[in-house]
C-alpha cells in the first residue's frame, strides 16, 4: 500500500495525506504519553473526592503540555526524519513513512514484550528479524494496552492512601455514633491537607514524567 502511494501523482498524494489528518487526534491521544497522563489525573481526582476540582479542561491542558514536554525529543526526531526525504524528492508519503519511525521507536521503549508478541503473532505468525521490520500498526495496539496497564498500576498506588484515610474516618465516625454524617465530607479536607503538605501535584507530575523510558 505504501509503495503504491509513493508512485502515484503528488497531487493525489497530498489529497490522501490531508484526508489522513483526521487521524491526528487519534494518534496524539493513543500513541503518546497523553494516554497515561489523562488516566492517572482522572483517577487522582476521583480518589481525592473532588469531582469538579480541578476542572477536566485543566487536567487535559496539563496532560497536553506534559505530553509535548515528554515527547519533545521524539517530535524533533520526527521532524528531522521528515525533512530529509521530502527535500530530496518532495514525496509526502515517503517523508511521512520516514517520520513515523521515531514514533515507533518511542512506543517500543514503553511497550511490554508480552503485549507486542501477541499482536505480532496475530499479524504475521512469527517473530520479525529486527525491530525495524515491525510496522507502526503492529506496535500501536501493543503500546496502548501496555500504557493502559501502566496507568492503572500508577492510579492504584495513588488511590490506596486515600482509601485508607476514608476507612479511618469512617471508623471514627462509626465509633462516635455519627451514622448520618457522610465520611467523604469529613475526609475530603484531610485528603486535601495531606496532599498539599506532601506537595502532591509536584510529586505526581515528576513521577509520571520520569516513568517514561
Amino acid at each position: 500500500m505504501d509503495t503504491l502511494l509513493k508512485d502515484i501523482n503528488p497531487i493525489i498524494q497530498l489529497l490522501v495525506v490531508m484526508a489522513s489528518f483526521s487521524l491526528l487526534p487519534f494518534i496524539f491521544v493513543s500513541m503518546t504519553p497523553f494516554l497515561r497522563f489523562t488516566i492517572v489525573f482522572s483517577m487522582l481526582k476521583t480518589a481525592m473526592g473532588t469531582n469538579s476540582v480541578p476542572p477536566a479542561i485543566t487536567l487535559i491542558g496539563l496532560s497536553l503540555i506534559l505530553t509535548f514536554y515528554t515527547m519533545a525529543p521524539t517530535f524533533d526526531s520526527m521532524y528531522q526524519a521528515y525533512q530529509v526525504p521530502y527535500q530530496k524528492n518532495h514525496n509526502i508519503v515517503e517523508a511521512l513513512d520516514a517520520s513515523s519511525k521515531p514514533l515507533k521507536e518511542y512506543m517500543l521503549k514503553q511497550t511490554r514484550q508480552a503485549d507486542l508478541a501477541f499482536f505480532v503473532e496475530k499479524t504475521r505468525g512469527q517473530a520479525p528479524n529486527s525491530p525495524d521490520d515491525l510496522t507502526l500498526w503492529e506496535v500501536a495496539p501493543a503500546y496502548i494496552v501496555s500504557e493502559l496497564k501502566t496507568a492503572f498500576e500508577i492510579g492504584f498506588i495513588i488511590y490506596v492512601p486515600f482509601i485508607v484515610l476514608d476507612l479511618v474516618v469512617a471508623n471514627i465516625l462509626l465509633a462516635l455514633g455519627m451514622f448520618m454524617l457522610s465520611p467523604q465530607i469529613v475526609s475530603t479536607p484531610f485528603k486535601l491537607l495531606i496532599f498539599i503538605a506532601v506537595d502532591g501535584w509536584s510529586l505526581i507530575v515528576k513521577g509520571l514524567v520520569e516513568s517514561f523510558n
